[in-house]
């Protein structure tokens, strides 16, 4: 439940029920009429009249229903419509057992639209009665048909393992199931060069702001949208990060050059919660913050295929091409194995790049 600083209060009198308008699924937002809480949903929840229905909506997404404190959806009832009957209780028990082994939000919701796409293609037979040759068959078609990508059928595989493994109890289900190697790809990072366009080409503080932390700590997105402004100890220049991937807190440290940005951006935002927040309150959301990146690089002119991961990716990297122990760029990054953060060395490794190909000495 969010915290009660996140969003501005709710009005007493108004309550909130999932529904559908125009085959589209949305939130209706009831209140007894009254012309201050009329304006709230006018105005603070940005809400659309319904003629036909004479009531207020919203669409339905998670923003929506972390500010109405809404228990979150993992699915559209377009796609669960498309699960037989026989397979619903299999999956009401998956989900149950992903919360009980308090995986995360995105966890829960990966692994659910991966094992929803194999109860769809059983239509009514039993999930239950699969072994592990007609799992074998499964995997087989997805990657000979419909071709999917190693990641994704490895995501696949690990969710279906999941139901079988935790939720059946069935001991090494999957002994005898060969999964497609990995590919070896490099991070894909941007010079420091381009990092100086992209902080050049912002206007807005906030979006300077944001992206100069995700670069300058090395932030993943979902880091960097969690901060709060309690997590900031401008005194011993350290910001906390807490819970980021694995549930792990950890500590990394604050630039001294980002100081005075930080002081000019609280007095001219005044964030009550959260360090980036929306419009009206309430966490910045990860898409966002992804388009905030995705619009910078076009403005800049940076013509480059990279998410706003690649920060991430180009603090490691830069800190290791100017001498940073190997160690301590795992520990600043939040690295479990050092072999994640030993894949940076390759993409900076300044001896190889020396080396003259023989083409050049002909």
């Amino acid at each position: 439940m969010p915290d009660e600083n996140t969003y501005p209060a709710l009005p007493k009198n108004i309550s909130f029920s999932p529904g559908t308008h125009k085959g589209k699924e949305i939130i209706w937002i009831n209140f007894t009429y009254n012309l201050p809480t009329k304006n709230y949903v006018k105005n603070q929840i940005k809400a659309q009249w319904s003629n036909t229905e004479k009531k207020w909506y919203v669409d339905d997404n998670p923003n929506h229903r972390k500010h109405f404190q809404l228990p979150e959806k993992f699915y559209s009832n377009t796609a669960i419509g498309t699960v037989h009957p026989n397979n619903l209780a299999a999956m009401e028990l998956f989900v149950k057992q992903l919360k009980l082994k308090a995986y995360s939000q995105n966890t829960i919701r990966t692994y659910y639209n991966e094992f929803m796409q194999l109860l769809k293609i059983l239509k009514n037979h039993d999930v239950d009665n699969l072994d592990p040759e007609k799992l074998k068959s499964y995997f087989y078609y997805c990657i000979d048909k419909l071709k999917l990508s190693e990641n994704l059928i490895h995501s696949r595989m690990n969710a279906i393992k999941f139901y079988f493994e935790q939720v059946l109890h069935r001991e090494k289900m999957f002994f005898d199931i060969p999964r497609p190697k990995k590919p070896s790809l490099l991070p894909k990072s941007i010079s420091t060069r381009d990092i100086k366009k992209m902080l050049a080409a912002v206007e807005n503080n906030k979006h300077k702001l944001l992206l100069k932390m995700c670069y300058g700590m090395g932030l993943r997105v979902s880091e960097l949208v969690n901060l709060k402004i309690s997590d900031i100890d401008s005194g011993n220049m350290q910001v906390i990060i807490s819970r980021g991937k694995g549930k792990k807190d950890r500590c990394v440290n604050l630039p001294q050059s980002i100081l005075e940005d930080l002081r000019e951006y609280y007095k001219e935002y005044k964030p009550a919660n959260y360090l980036f927040e929306g419009q009206f309150g309430g966490q910045y959301s990860v898409r966002s913050a992804q388009l905030v990146f995705k619009n910078t690089m076009k403005k800049a002119n940076i013509n480059k295929k990279v998410g706003i991961h690649g920060l991430r990716h180009s603090y490691a990297t830069h800190l290791i091409e100017q001498g940073t122990d190997i160690r301590f760029v795992q520990e600043l990054l939040g690295h479990n194995n050092i072999k994640t953060t030993m894949i940076y060395t390759s993409v900076t490794d300044q001896t190889l790049r020396k080396i003259k190909s023989p083409l050049d000495n002909l």
